[in-house]
């Protein structure tokens, strides 16, 4: 039984260790390193993620500076930041690639808003799942004769409450995030 409520947890805790990621992708007031986590360049052949090719450094408050350690691929760079689609176009002076994002509006606080609570919904599927899966488990312990009556019953009703736990988890973190996202 403790295996499968370790199981749970564990795979759990992978679902919001996902949603924090995610999370990290989504803008907020001052302008972060990790909207370009998803960025890939053609590199040598082989899609890279940028930050394995580059130095990304956040200036300021709108501004991120780009500067690929191999100067011939700046044009792969900033093609790959192009088509990424963060919020504001490269500029490249032949050194560094400048990225500068305006001020957020209402509006696209509110669309980063709906960004997060997408990402948390997506963590509690996934965490539902995983209770799903635990739940099988202990049904199957009780067909098998592993477990009794009592014992299954026991087993689901704390598989539910660390599912419970999580959820809570889930919703805080996207609560938090969105604050900061709607915060001028």
């Amino acid at each position: 039984m403790n295996e499968v409520f370790e199981f749970a947890k564990d795979h759990m805790n992978k679902s919001i260790e996902v949603l924090k990621k995610d999370l990290n992708t989504l803008r907020t007031g001052r302008v972060s390193i990790h909207v370009l986590d998803g960025v890939k360049v053609e590199y040598y052949g082989a899609p890279t993620p940028l930050n394995q090719v580059a130095n990304i450094n956040a200036v300021d408050a709108t501004t991120i500076v780009v500067s690929p350690w191999d100067k011939s691929i700046m044009k792969d760079v900033e093609k790959a930041i192009q088509e990424a689609n963060v919020g504001a176009n490269p500029n490249n002076d032949g050194q560094d690639i400048k990225l500068y994002f305006p001020p957020m509006t209402e509006e696209e606080r509110k669309k980063q808003a709906k960004k997060a609570k997408e990402f948390g919904e997506k963590a509690k599927i996934a965490i539902r799942n995983v209770r799903r899966e635990a739940n099988d488990k202990i049904k199957k312990m009780f067909k098998n004769k592993e477990i009794t009556e009592d014992e299954e019953r026991q087993g689901l009703e704390k598989v539910q409450n660390i599912t419970d736990e999580f959820v809570a988890k889930v919703d805080d973190i996207v609560n938090k995030k969105i604050d900061d996202v709607m915060k001028v």
